[in-house]
């Protein structure tokens, strides 16, 4: 049934743009700048190196600017960027044995400063990935690398201690909160790129380039006249950053913002019904998540997690709070990727969480919250400032929670603190409770959130959970290059994600994509949807 769903939502999606191409060649709104594209954000971030952060703004500012070996096509799948053909062991780009993997370089490419790109980029940036001195988002896959070769200034060879399935997108794919490939010229004489100017205005290797950043404002891209496939058609990006969401809804209405890309799913029915607009709806590869933290005294125990899941009426919040939009499942896969696998749903059963708790021991004390040897059953959730959607759910869950015995306090905390990699709230686990999105990579590797090897700082793990049956499963998934195999691993692990209930899968999003009428050619894909933007214009 989600299969025909999403070939259903395909087939409009490809009408929707035909319309739309057609209407922009006359140019039908008056406040259409030509060749100027400007996009609406309501997420800040602190850096615009994709090595430092996780931000989704940011990953689609990177989409258009910087260097990549590999990027996505409109079926999500990998396609050739700076690499001149994706090694897979078919065609002899990966060795039998699975460790040995060569990539092969343009030649004739330069970065956006106009100095050279060759081998040296790759090798001091994957070497840059490993420092130990960089404070990189993460290093899954890449501690993999036992020795780097360059038998040339176009071809690197990575040898690895053992196959790595998830090669693509890590090893610099545009994918995920994955890094870019660095300019050795710009940044190999600085002792890490912690701080580095270049951080603020980074070089890259896209259709565009960086012209200024006004922090907290807006960040405005030109064309990249060495970009090595040629000009693209927009002269100029500005990437305005917009806090409040009415005030971007209401300056993608008079015509001051062109594109709103991710519309949250509480205001995707009003930019959809604006006349001067056309959309794209589609399944995303972005799951939304409540996480427990499994190393706080009350949630460490599987009983709590799984009776809170219980306590949680996730079709009624999804209809209440995000208006139908998105897709609930218990699974954090989205259907539009190809390792998609389906679990059964556990639905909102509160008579049930209550037995469950009392049968953990979970006794309701005069105030009505239950406790256990001292251990109270109120908890701290932590939540990003400036999301009413996110506000009106938590107090839905709140009223859900408090029938079976469970308060909690909320704190709110701006985007940049609350993503912060050290010292900030997400991944320095202060919190008990929280919800926001990940963005599943298009190869569905389920490492960075799951894995005992990847709790901060040396990944995305931000529940803690360690699980030996599940790291198994998931290291297993790391060497298996065979799709249908690591689809079938992936099934295993997912049932015992979801029997130990680190998270609950609130929905997948649906993919709202808003934007001027005059837009054409913009076709963008589940994952990366900044990724192919040579023939967009306006």
């Amino acid at each position: 049934m989600k299969k025909t769903l999403a070939v259903a939502l395909s087939a409009t999606l490809l009408t929707g743009f035909a319309n739309a191409g057609a209407a922009a060649r006359d140019r039908v709104n008056p406040f259409t700048i030509p060749h100027v594209l400007r996009v609406g954000d309501t997420q800040d971030f602190d850096t615009l190196n994709p090595h430092l952060a996780t931000a989704i703004t940011l990953g689609n500012l990177s989409q258009l600017t910087m260097a990549y070996l590999v990027r996505y096509g409109r079926d999500n799948r990998p396609v050739p960027e700076l690499a001149t053909v994706v090694p897979t062991q078919a065609n002899g780009g990966i060795s039998r044995d699975g460790r040995t993997i060569t990539w092969h370089l343009r030649r004739n490419v330069k970065w956006s400063d106009g100095a050279p790109f060759d081998a040296d980029d790759v090798v001091w940036s994957t070497n840059a990935v490993n420092n130990p001195a960089n404070n990189e988002v993460g290093r899954d896959g890449w501690d993999l690398i036992a020795r780097i070769d360059e038998p040339d200034k176009y071809t690197v060879v990575f040898h690895l201690k053992k196959p790595y399935s998830g090669y693509l997108p890590t090893f610099f794919g545009s994918a995920g909160a994955n890094p870019c490939i660095l300019p050795k010229h710009v940044l190999a004489s600085l002792p890490n790129i912690n701080n580095a100017p270049y951080n603020s205005k980074p070089v890259g290797i896209g259709p565009f380039r960086y012209v200024e950043w006004v922090r907290a404002d807006h960040v405005t891209l030109e064309a990249n006249p060495y970009y090595w496939r040629g000009k693209p058609a927009l002269e100029k990006v500005v990437y305005k950053i917009i806090p409040d969401r009415n005030t971007l809804l209401t300056q993608l209405e008079t015509g001051e913002v062109d594109l709103w890309a991710y519309v949250p799913p509480a205001f995707a029915g009003r930019a959809m019904a604006l006349k001067t607009v056309a959309y794209v709806r589609a399944p995303g590869a972005l799951y939304q998540h409540l996480d427990f933290n499994t190393t706080h005294p009350a949630l460490r125990d599987r009983a709590v997690r799984a009776a809170l899941r219980l306590a949680l009426d996730r079709p009624a919040m999804q209809q209440k709070i995000s208006h139908g939009i998105g897709i609930v499942q218990e699974s954090s896969i989205s259907p539009a990727l190809p390792l998609a696998t389906t679990l059964p749903f556990v639905g909102f059963d509160l008579a049930k969480a209550n037995r469950m708790l009392d049968d953990a021991g979970w006794k309701r004390g005069a105030d009505g919250i239950r406790a256990k040897n001292g251990v109270r059953l109120s908890l701290e959730w932590a939540t990003v400032s400036g999301s009413p959607d996110a506000d009106s759910r938590i107090e839905l869950i709140r009223s859900m929670w408090e029938q079976a015995g469970v308060a909690f306090d909320v704190k709110h905390y701006n985007v940049a603190l609350f993503f912060q990699l050290r010292g900030g709230i997400a991944y320095d686990g202060k919190f008990d409770v929280t919800a926001f999105g990940w963005q599943m990579t298009p190869d569905a590797d389920l490492n960075p959130f799951n894995s005992c090897t990847l709790m901060p700082p040396q990944g995305q793990n931000i529940t803690r959970l360690c699980d030996p049956r599940l790291e198994k499963l998931l290291q297993e998934q790391k060497v298996t290059y065979d799709e249908q195999k690591r689809k079938a691993i992936a099934a295993q692990a997912l049932k015992i994600i979801d029997d130990e209930v680190p998270y609950v899968v609130l929905f997948i999003q649906e993919n709202v994509h808003v934007y001027n009428r005059d837009l054409t050619a913009w076709h963008p894909n589940t994952a990366t949807p900044f990724d192919n933007f040579m023939n967009v214009d306006i």
